[in-house]
């Protein structure tokens, strides 16, 4: 799915109107409905207002990713560098997750927080395993 189709998405699920959002842009309704319609880009600016205001980040705008909201705990960014890899797995891993989320008698607070909770689980195993290689690695160089 491209920007437009997404920005177009993410608007009707909110139950907004065009000029609703393009007051909380400040911009005109024509801006929004050529950003609808494919005519015009945002600039980078206004594309962080838009991913702000429906709660996506850009990779999600940009149709880069079907995430919505990656969770990544702020002890793994400060500590490694989030690979293409890294995202394309975790992506791969919450295409599974959403699976059980499936029945819709689960609350979307609870289905935010269980989310969260195993993302967290995901970033851990990760980091576990990039020291158990960074161990293998060293242990390799001295031998």
């Amino acid at each position: 799915m491209e920007f437009n189709q997404r920005l177009r998405q993410l608007r009707e699920e909110k139950g907004i109107e065009r000029q609703d959002l393009a007051k909380y842009l400040n911009m005109s309704y024509s801006a929004i409905a050529k950003y609808e319609s494919g005519v015009r880009f945002p600039d980078k600016e206004t594309l962080q207002k838009i991913a702000d205001f429906f709660e996506v980040s850009i990779d999600y705008l940009l149709g880069r990713t079907d995430i919505r909201r990656p969770f990544i705990p702020e002890n793994y960014k400060e500590k490694y560098k989030i690979t293409k890899r890294d995202m394309l797995q975790y992506e791969d891993f919450v295409k599974h997750v959403n699976a059980f989320f499936m029945d819709d008698k689960v609350a979307d607070e609870d289905k935010e927080k269980l989310f969260k909770d195993i993302s967290e689980l995901f970033w851990k195993a990760k980091e576990m395993n990039k020291e158990k290689y960074g161990r293998k690695k060293k242990k390799e160089k001295t031998d």
